[in-house]
């Protein structure tokens, strides 16, 4: 079976009440189907392991990847999506490392959303329409400032894909403008 974007998003929201979590799946799965564009890969796929790879989280957070891996397989999904979905907890709750492009992908820009996103949130605008990758490095280096964000996975998973950070995080943003207004960065300006 090749799951539908619909299969994912019920699937996510089965198991995801929390509105953050679910904004999440929804900025990595923007970012995923931008960066799927850019390299002329295929955008649905690598958008639906962006939407579900949190699957697990919210009811199982001491289970990442290892629940959601479960939960795909009862659901009779795809090997492939299966194992993306698990790479991107490599090294901390998981042992498959990303070795696909699509996986890399996934591993470098899961975390940086979130730093993304709570960079936009400290701006006036509180939008990702105008947020600058140099705002989001000058962030980067406060280390108190969305602590929960692993800065060295993402600059991991950046050399994983031989990006400069710089280029990750405006690939990361452009990804997230085109769901902006779905995950509540559009700003009070551009609604």
């Amino acid at each position: 079976m090749t799951p539908t974007r619909e299969d994912a998003y019920q699937l996510l929201t089965r198991y995801n009440e929390s509105e953050s979590l679910i904004k999440h799946a929804l900025a990595v799965e923007g970012v995923m189907r931008y960066m799927a564009k850019k390299r002329g890969a295929d955008e649905e796929k690598w958008g639906i392991i962006g939407l579900i790879h949190d699957l697990d989280y919210e009811k199982f957070p001491d289970q990442h990847c290892t629940k959601t891996e479960e939960i795909l397989r009862e659901n009779q999904w795809p090997e492939e999506y299966i194992r993306a979905v698990i790479s991107h907890g490599w090294g901390i709750c998981s042992d498959v490392e990303p070795q696909s492009e699509m996986e890399k992908v996934l591993y470098a820009v899961d975390e940086l959303t979130g730093l993304v996103t709570t960079t936009a949130l400290v701006r006036p605008g509180k939008s990702v329409m105008d947020l600058k990758a140099k705002s989001v490095k000058k962030k980067w280096k406060d280390k108190r400032f969305a602590a929960g964000v692993d800065r060295t996975i993402i600059e991991k998973g950046a050399d994983m894909l031989g990006m400069e950070l710089g280029e990750l995080i405006t690939d990361t943003i452009t990804g997230m403008r085109e769901v902006a207004e779905d995950i509540g960065l559009k700003g009070e300006a551009e609604r």
